[in-house]
């Protein structure tokens, strides 16, 4: 069973109408590569500051189980608006949660390391579904609490499910057309980077690139998985 692991960060999901793009994207990847297809996505933009706030009205502590449990709510909340968009378009697909797979982490909340990834629900949904659509950034501990992996996690969620999964490749999709020597957005003339070693852009990202987040690169490095940044 062919399958390819496709991440979209916030600024991909930063609305429904921004969703909908990404569903043709996907749809798109579906009819052409006969894959069957993992989605791991962020929450949609401002949602996780907007949760931190809430939680910030009420204690300060971010290392409270319980501080997870209301930022994992940002990526449940995408993860089924995208797989009710891609039901919609007669795509068969279903959203699941860090818990659900498990992601198995260590018990540092709010920036929780993976320590392994059962990856026999994934293949066992795969059969029936052609689309996944997980809530990156989650897992959850050995004593059964959810934890989150730090902001920009959602990275690391792909690359780790692609290695579960014996792939080794990783579609990262960013609200610019891949890795620039700047910030296009900022800088004009700002080139494209055809590609780039792990140590350089471990490199951009401690000068404060926020292009892929560090552990991911640092986990794709570990086990030669190729990142795509689309």
């Amino acid at each position: 069973m062919a399958i390819q692991v496709m991440k979209f960060g916030g600024t991909s999901v930063a609305n429904l109408s921004r969703i909908r793009n990404i569903s043709k994207i996907i749809e798109n990847e579906v009819k052409k590569q006969k894959k069957k297809i993992v989605v791991v996505v962020s929450a949609m933009s401002g949602v996780t500051n907007k949760l931190v706030q809430d939680y910030k009205k009420v204690r300060k502590n971010i290392t409270d189980p319980e501080y997870d449990v209301i930022l994992s709510t940002g990526e449940q909340h995408s993860a089924a608006i995208i797989s009710t968009i891609l039901n919609e378009k007669k795509i068969n697909s279903r959203s699941i949660l860090g818990w659900q797979i498990p992601i198995i982490t260590d018990k540092n909340h709010s920036k929780a390391r993976i320590l392994k990834i059962n990856s026999k629900l994934i293949k066992s949904l795969l059969k029936r579904y052609k689309v996944l659509v997980v809530a990156g950034f989650q897992g959850v501990s050995d004593d059964n609490r959810i934890t989150t992996l730090g902001r920009g996690g959602s990275d690391t969620s792909a690359v780790a499910i692609a290695y579960s999964l014996g792939i080794r490749s990783c579609e990262i999709y960013t609200d610019v057309e891949g890795i620039f020597t700047s910030d296009p957005r900022v800088v004009k003339n700002a080139t494209k980077v055809d590609s780039i070693t792990y140590e350089e852009i471990l490199e951009l990202a401690s000068l404060g690139s926020k292009v892929l987040h560090p552990r991911s690169v640092e986990l794709a490095m570990k086990y030669g998985i190729r990142i795509h940044v689309r």
